[in-house]
């Protein structure tokens, strides 16, 4: 792996893979926490209309079309806490890709007509994510498991924030954070001339603090519930846990494997296979920088929901007698998960930029290392340090 740091801020991971694909990925460290209720969304906005046309290619069709004309992809998405682009390409085409991905970080245009186009797709986003019980489960989740800290709130925000925002509010935005000492360019692929292409990324903002995220750790025992016209009922029972530089959070990752990995993890095996209470059961891990959160879902019959949260509970309590043999199979899906997805350009240069937005993009490399040191005996101890009766219980039904 090779990692440098140009002239204006902006880290450059690059790392060999001899592969017929090439991917270019910016991770912008910005996301949802970084905002306030009255631009409740911004991020997502801007990631959408970073799409939307610049000086050289002023229209989002001439973007996606140079791409898609070499059978490459373009893409992108908002979370908590990062922005991340990525364009997927033959490596033949790998000094397109990088001209298409620093244009269109550089150089939006903010167009008052586009604007005004893309605010009405994102209005109905918002509409279809609180359509979908599978999406808006975890909107409420989040809100109810964080009382202060901004991941309570989702990526693609408000419909009054959306609705109200001004070019310039975006402009503002775009200009505070969208700046190369807050970004991450990782490339994946064979590639040569790596530190000539990344040169293009030359523009320099003038440096505004961003004002750092506080941990929010105290976990309060929370139940909301939302009514919906549905004939099933969605539940989500989870925790506050270890930011992602924790060593616990490695744990958890294993915690996870156990409780939900596919259809022989113990949460299938006991509430579908067993009982036959769920057709969707499984449990997810989020780490991140500033907050994290373990958590178990399960759509089921209302009146069931009581038992499958005695049941949930009953198998965290289990956690304190895994056995070696539980661990090893455990540890063995997480690798070859790991190993599997990472094979993908696309994928491994999300997983460096997201290392590197954590702290180093190297600490990747030594992901499974780290899994591999956890014993049954730190199962037992994280889960009786957090898997505790004072969970945070979201239901909709």
């Amino acid at each position: 792996m090779q990692k440098f740091v140009l002239k204006n801020g902006m880290t450059v991971v690059y790392d060999r893979k001899p592969t017929q694909s090439t991917t270019v990925h910016v991770t912008v460290k910005v996301g949802s926490v970084n905002e306030t209720v009255n631009v409740s969304g911004i991020s997502h906005f801007i990631e959408h209309m970073l799409f939307e046309g610049t000086k050289k290619r002023p229209d989002s069709r001439i973007i996606s079309s140079e791409i898609e004309n070499v059978g490459g992809e373009l893409n992108a998405y908002t979370s908590n806490e990062r922005t991340c682009f990525y364009v997927k390409v033959p490596k033949k085409h790998f000094s397109k890709a990088m001209d298409i991905i620093s244009d269109i970080i550089q150089h939006p245009l903010f167009d008052q007509k586009k604007i005004d186009k893309e605010r009405k797709i994102i209005l109905k986003e918002i509409n279809l994510h609180k359509d979908e019980p599978r999406f808006h489960q975890w909107v409420l989740f989040q809100k109810a498991l964080f009382k202060e800290h901004p991941a309570r709130y989702p990526t693609y925000g408000s419909v009054k924030a959306v609705s109200t925002m001004t070019r310039k509010d975006l402009l503002g935005y775009y200009s505070k954070f969208y700046r190369p000492d807050n970004m991450i360019l990782s490339v994946v692929g064979e590639v040569t001339g790596i530190e000539k292409h990344a040169s293009r990324f030359s523009f320099k903002r003038p440096n505004s603090v961003i004002q750092n995220i506080d941990e929010e750790t105290k976990q309060i025992k929370t139940e909301v519930k939302e009514k919906k016209n549905i004939l099933n009922s969605y539940m989500i029972l989870g925790y506050k846990t270890p930011l992602r530089i924790n060593k616990d959070s490695y744990v958890f990752d294993v915690i996870k494997s156990i409780l939900g990995k596919g259809q022989s993890g113990r949460l299938f095996e006991e509430i579908r296979n067993k009982r036959g209470l769920a057709y969707e059961v499984g449990a997810y891990h989020e780490p991140a920088s500033s907050y994290g959160y373990f958590a178990v879902y399960v759509n089921t019959a209302k009146n069931k929901i009581k038992l499958c949260t005695r049941l949930i509970l009953e198998e965290f309590r289990k956690l304190k007698n895994v056995s070696k043999k539980e661990l090893d199979e455990a540890l063995g899906f997480i690798e070859g998960k790991f190993l599997l997805d990472n094979e993908d350009t696309h994928e491994w240069a999300d997983e460096l930029g997201f290392w590197s937005s954590i702290n180093d993009a190297r600490m990747a490399e030594k992901y499974l290392d780290e899994i591999r040191k956890v014993t049954v005996k730190d199962i037992a101890r994280v889960a009786e340090k957090y898997l505790t009766s004072e969970y945070t219980l979201a239901i909709i039904g």
